[in-house]
């Protein structure tokens, strides 16, 4: 078994992998002060609550977006697993797996690189991936399968609380669709600019990449919120929750993660 951790601002996603079948997964609130003991007893009632022990695992993989806890992680899964945990960057990646015209690769999130792994190989190239988390991401595959950049936009989530903060008269409302441009009543009125208004922006934001590119592809959404924002856009064709997550156990397969240290002998 693969055991896949995608650890973002706001929520960390764990999967584990028998073969190529995500058998479980979990989301959890990130907690940027816990130590790498607390991760670990985190994870294993989750393990635990599936009949999963730690000498099933036969490695671990780790996209990291939040630097106080990837080495926290790291130990954590070193602990658990008993071998080193390979890390997903653009950097670990490569060219062969993920050929990028970025200037800086190092810039590049783990989780976008995760994203654009998985998209190129399930969905061919070219291919646009949008990414609902803490932060809007849209990750720009072209027709060389080169990974050309992207858009780095605020989520959902964190215009509402955003929005919610600043605006004293405004409560906190469930994000879903109201079923109606025009709110007849204040929670109608912030769902439709908030939830349709992501659709919108996700929209406006794919159709200048395809003009920019020259030519359109398939736009695969991903996240927390892609179920519920994918079906009001017009640009967005497909919808797969596991997408960083299978990016991540495609990495591990191939960088050859056991030459690398990545499972046991």
């Amino acid at each position: 078994m693969l055991l896949a951790i995608d650890v973002g601002n706001t929520q960390t996603v764990i999967g584990v992998y028998e073969g190529q079948t995500l058998q479980h997964m979990w989301r959890i609130a990130t907690n940027k002060q816990h130590t790498s003991d607390e991760l670990r007893l985190k994870l294993m009632p989750l393990l635990s609550s599936e009949g999963i022990d730690s000498s099933d695992l036969a490695g671990a993989v780790l996209a990291s977006v939040v630097p106080q806890l990837s080495h926290g992680w790291q130990s954590a899964l070193r602990k658990l697993v008993g071998a080193e945990p390979l890390v997903c960057t653009a950097d670990s990646a490569g060219e062969e797996l993920f050929p990028t015209a970025y200037a800086n690769p190092s810039e590049i999130g783990a989780d976008r690189v995760a994203d654009a792994v998985a998209a190129r190989s399930l969905y061919g190239q070219p291919v646009v991936v949008v990414d609902f988390g803490t932060a809007t991401n849209i990750e720009v595959i072209d027709r060389e399968g080169v990974f050309v950049g992207g858009v780095i936009a605020p989520g959902v989530e964190t215009s509402a609380a955003a929005l919610f903060s600043h605006a004293n008269r405004l409560s906190a409302i469930e994000l879903e669709d109201p079923h109606t441009a025009i709110g007849g009543n204040t929670a109608q009125a912030m769902q439709a600019g908030i939830v349709y208004g992501e659709a919108e922006r996700v929209d406006g934001l794919v159709q200048r990449i395809f003009d920019q590119l020259g030519y359109k592809a398939p736009v695969v959404a991903t996240g927390g919120l892609a179920a519920r924002v994918a079906p009001l856009s017009r640009t967005i064709t497909m919808v797969n929750k596991e997408l960083t997550l299978e990016g991540l156990r495609r990495f591990f397969e191939e960088r050859g993660a056991c030459e690398h240290g990545g499972c046991r002998d």
